[in-house]
Parts: structure tokens; C-alpha cells; sequence
């Protein structure tokens, strides 16, 4: 197990201009240390001109928006868009398609490759995503999220890198206040790399989300000089997946 480390990642770079403001932002100005881009919404372009040179990700979408791979079966979409009800009926074969192919795109936008993989809606819930973006990521040699115990057990199986440690999540409430922050990081495990997953943002202006204003408490949170203070005390400086590719390369 690697020595203790910390990647905070904020998840939806991309999905609304508003959102990508308030990511970069928090990667600029607070401790935000990672993030993952959506490559398949009107906003991912301009998104991608502004992150180059961050460490960022893939947030592989299945959950809405259009389809990359141009091959992707008419009879899996709503209306030509994805659906996330129907995501749970993709075969492994569609979805390391279209999960290799929004990689390739994000290598386009950037400029540059993916740091790792997340999935948006968490939709590796279902076998058929799993197995597909399992096969995608060691194709291309990425490390995965893993959100559960369970999870990381069966990516290491199928030997794909991925966090020892996952905090976060999202509600009707701001997930991140500033008290939950600090509590979370006085209590970081001691050793091995730990993802605490975000969404700091600008409340959307082009898309409706359920997870809305909250964006702006979190955004706040991770800009605040105590978010900073707390990491000094503990001598952590947040970093990204990139140290699970050091690590074995």
C-alpha cells in the first residue's frame, strides 16, 4: 500500500459553464487537486481550452447528452440521447466502445491524456457498465475510482489501479460544509491514497440539476483558508490518480 495520500476530486468539469467555472476556480485558487470532464455536452470544448494543463479525467457520461462512438446501437438511446434507465441494459461490448472513444475525445480536447476514470451517476452499479469500463481502463492503463470495498476488490481482480480510500457523496443538503471537511481530514486513514470526491460549482445556468446551489456551499468550502489550515496540520498536500500510474511506472 502506497504512503498516505489525498486526491480531492470534483466530479462535472464540463457540464454546465457555470459548474466549470466554479471547478477551476477551486483547482486555481483552493485545494481542489483533480478533476473529471464530461466530453459529450456543448460545454466540454470550451471546458477543455480552460483546464489544459490540469490533471484531469475522464467523468465517463452514460447518464445523458449524446453518444461519442458514432456506432452506438440507436435501440440503447432515448430519442438519439442517452438515458440513464437504460444505461443498465448496455452490453460490456457497447460500453468499452464508447468509453474508449470518449477517452480519445478528451485526449483531443486536452491535449493532453486522461489522469483516470469516474463514471457519472455512478452507473458501474450495473455488471454490463462495470465489465465494459474495466476493459476500457486497462486498455488504456488508466486507474478507476472505486467507491466501496467491493468495488475496489473487484477492479485490483481484473488488475486495474484504483484509490484504497473513498469519502464523499451528495444530497438534498451540501454535501461539504466546511465542519464536515475538517472533520474528514482530522480522521484521513495513515496510510494509502484516499479520493475525496466533490462538486464545488456555480449554480447551473444551462442545465438543471438536482444538485444545484449546493455546488456554491461546497465551492466555498474548498476556497476557505481553514480547508488550507487543516491540511497543513496534517502536512498533506493534495494531489491526483496520477500517483497510482507513478507508483507501478
Amino acid at each position: 500500500m502506497l504512503a498516505r495520500a489525498l486526491i480531492i476530486n470534483a466530479d462535472d468539469l464540463g457540464y454546465d459553464p457555470a459548474i466549470t467555472r466554479g471547478v477551476l476556480r477551486a483547482m486555481q485558487e483552493g485545494i481542489v487537486s483533480s478533476a473529471t470532464l464530461m466530453v459529450n455536452t456543448p460545454y466540454s470544448e470550451a471546458a477543455a481550452r480552460e483546464a489544459r494543463g490540469l490533471p484531469i479525467g475522464l467523468h465517463f457520461n452514460l447518464a445523458r447528452g449524446l453518444p461519442v462512438w458514432a456506432a452506438f446501437p440507436s435501440d440503447s438511446l432515448q430519442g438519439g440521447a442517452f438515458s440513464e434507465p437504460l444505461a443498465r441494459h448496455l452490453t460490456p461490448d457497447v460500453v468499452e466502445a464508447e468509453a474508449l472513444t470518449q477517452l480519445e475525445r478528451l485526449d483531443v480536447l486536452l491535449g493532453q491524456p486522461a489522469t483516470h476514470v469516474d463514471v457519472h451517476k455512478h452507473l458501474y452499479q450495473h455488471p454490463g457498465v462495470f465489465e465494459g469500463l474495466v476493459r476500457a481502463a486497462r486498455a488504456a492503463l488508466l486507474p478507476v475510482r472505486s467507491t466501496s470495498p467491493d468495488m475496489r476488490r473487484a477492479l485490483r481482480a481484473h488488475g486495474v489501479r484504483t484509490n484504497d480510500h473513498f469519502i464523499g457523496g451528495t444530497g438534498a443538503e451540501a454535501y461539504w460544509t466546511l465542519e464536515r471537511l475538517e472533520e474528514h481530514l482530522a480522521t484521513l486513514p495513515q496510510e494509502g491514497v484516499t479520493e475525496l470526491m466533490c462538486h464545488p460549482g456555480y449554480t447551473p445556468e444551462a442545465v438543471k440539476s438536482g444538485y444545484a446551489r449546493q455546488r456554491e456551499v461546497e465551492l466555498a468550502t474548498f476556497l476557505h483558508p481553514r480547508a488550507r489550515m487543516a491540511l497543513t496540520r496534517l502536512v498533506v498536500k493534495p494531489t491526483d490518480f496520477r500517483v497510482l500510474t507513478r507508483a507501478v511506472g
